[in-house]
């Protein structure tokens, strides 16, 4: 049966009489009254009001999708889970310690929309690929988006967050992760962005940014001088209120950006 909860007492639903009994320490049980969300339950020293607990049950649930989502999204882009690789839905099921298909399902179907699983007919689910197409589009969306939120948005973004990104790029020495600095800033230039659409999109290809950088890890992109130079052209930029500049700087920045990955595609293979 059901089993509900109250401090210091349970109760299970009845379902062959149609009510919710109240069992207290195996030794009274007192019948309540149906309701949708709430019931009553007669006590000897007064009427006490219970939650139905259907409310947590959905928390619940709710908190199971979103831990598969997180799990699945998050080994996907660290490459744990390598582009073109299959997967099987009950393994995954039971690294999760063993939670049922429901919110695994409803995860994978989330991630599909996202562009991270393929789901082929008789086949099951594949990891997305990342092909040299999709390095160009990416970089294509991104010459395309950042540079016009910058230039349209960016007089909305702190300035104590622009100072102190220009900062760290004078001292770069101080920076652990150069990765999650650089992706960091372009998080920030674009943070103000208000139109759900284009978020959503630049949101998407995020992860295969990502994915791409891991993939190619054996290959520098990433000359850490060059590009500590080429933000602080935007950061200055950013800091004299020039957002026409500022935007000019980022698609020179983007551009480079585009031919080191370009560049690295021609000596590697792709998964």
């Amino acid at each position: 049966m059901p089993c509900y909860e109250i401090i210091g007492l349970e109760y299970y639903l009845d379902c062959s009489k149609n009510t919710r009994v109240l069992l207290k320490k195996k030794k009274h049980a007192l019948q309540s009254i149906i309701g949708e969300e709430t019931f009553f339950i007669a006590k000897e020293k007064g009427i006490g009001v219970v939650q139905n607990m259907k409310e947590t049950e959905s928390q619940t649930k709710l908190s199971l999708k979103l831990q598969a989502y997180q799990y699945l999204k998050t080994r996907i882009l660290n490459c744990e889970y390598r582009p073109n690789e299959f997967l099987n839905e009950q393994k995954l099921c039971a690294e999760m310690g063993n939670i049922s298909r429901t919110p695994m399902r409803d995860a994978l179907g989330r991630l599909e929309q996202e562009g991270l699983i393929t789901i082929l007919p008789k086949k099951g689910l594949m990891v997305s690929g990342i092909t040299e197409e999709d390095v160009h589009s990416m970089f294509e969306m991104r010459l395309l988006v950042e540079p016009y939120a910058l230039r349209t948005y960016g007089n909305a973004i702190p300035r104590e967050q622009l100072e102190a990104y220009a900062e760290l790029m004078h001292h770069s020495e101080r920076i652990e992760d150069f990765c999650k600095s650089d992706d960091d800033f372009h998080e920030l230039l674009m943070s103000t962005l208000p139109n759900k659409y284009l978020r959503s999109a630049y949101d998407r290809i995020t992860g295969l940014n990502t994915r791409f950088r891991i993939m190619t890890g054996k290959v520098s992109m990433i000359n850490q001088e060059q590009t500590c130079d080429e933000h602080l052209e935007i950061l200055d930029a950013a800091l004299a209120d020039n957002w026409d500049l500022a935007a000019d700087s980022l698609q020179h920045h983007l551009e480079l950006a585009r031919d080191k990955a370009e560049g690295v595609i021609k000596v590697i293979r792709l998964w």
